[in-house]
């Protein structure tokens, strides 16, 4: 296997060669076929949100990732996953910086979204293919279908972003990789609409910088695991709204 200072850089071309695809993808499943599915079945969008993003978004971000660590050379080893995708063994230091990362994510996304609402009023705080009201009585079976996309979720996004390109991406631009990569990683986003996008920026880049700093992708899945997960428990039983 070849050794982790081995890693080709991941430049301009290369990056959004995998990113504007990726946002193609998110964006033609969201608005078109989820709303049709949907329609068609007369299921709630949120289910065909889990199944559709899934096993048609997610699963193939692992794919992609997969084919690319191949074509360096690597199997999934556990050297790989250490050393290449760099999923390490969290330190004292990794967990002070994610503390801080998800404090100052929590903070400035509420100051951007009161001051969007101040602008333009109200606005639906999730894609309008991701709500649904509270869970009641027979429809807690939702919680079975969205734990396996949760992990499809956060291991597809964190799988690719971070531990494959993240690093080859540090070779191309340096200290200002995780620029570069936020907001590809938003342009992934662009589906859920101006105002979301704008809201996600703070975790975007925060969770990018953080990430490139401690050179460890489980930050990443923390992070954006830790904040995916708890908000859509909290929305499933009517606690934010």
């Amino acid at each position: 296997m070849r050794n982790s200072t081995e890693i080709k850089k991941l430049g301009l071309v290369g990056s959004f060669a995998i990113y504007i695809p990726a946002s193609i993808l998110m964006y033609c499943m969201t608005q078109y076929l989820i709303p049709y599915l949907s329609t068609l079945t007369g299921q709630e969008t949120i289910l065909w949100w889990f199944i559709v993003a899934g096993l048609g978004i997610f699963t193939p971000l692992i794919v992609t990732g997969w084919l690319i660590l191949k074509s360096e050379g690597y199997q999934l080893t556990k050297k790989t996953w250490i050393e290449r995708l760099r999923f390490r063994k969290i330190t004292k230091s990794d967990l002070f910086w994610c503390f801080v990362g998800l404090v100052l994510v929590g903070i400035f996304s509420m100051i951007i979204m009161k001051g969007l609402e101040f602008i333009t009023g109200k606005f639906e705080h999730s894609p309008a293919f991701m709500t649904f009201d509270p869970l009641t009585k027979g429809r807690y079976w939702l919680l079975l279908v969205w734990v396996p996309y949760w992990i499809l979720n956060i291991l597809g996004e964190e799988f690719l972003w971070r531990g494959v390109m993240l690093p080859r991406q540090e070779i191309a631009f340096g200290k200002h990789a995780w620029l570069i990569h936020g907001f590809g990683w938003g342009l992934f986003h662009i589906a859920f609409g101006w105002q979301l996008l704008i809201t996600l920026i703070p975790l975007i880049f925060i969770q990018s910088f953080i990430v490139q700093k401690t050179r460890n992708s489980w930050i990443g899945v923390i992070m954006h695991g830790g904040l995916n997960g708890p908000s859509f428990i909290a929305i499933c039983f009517g606690l934010i709204g």
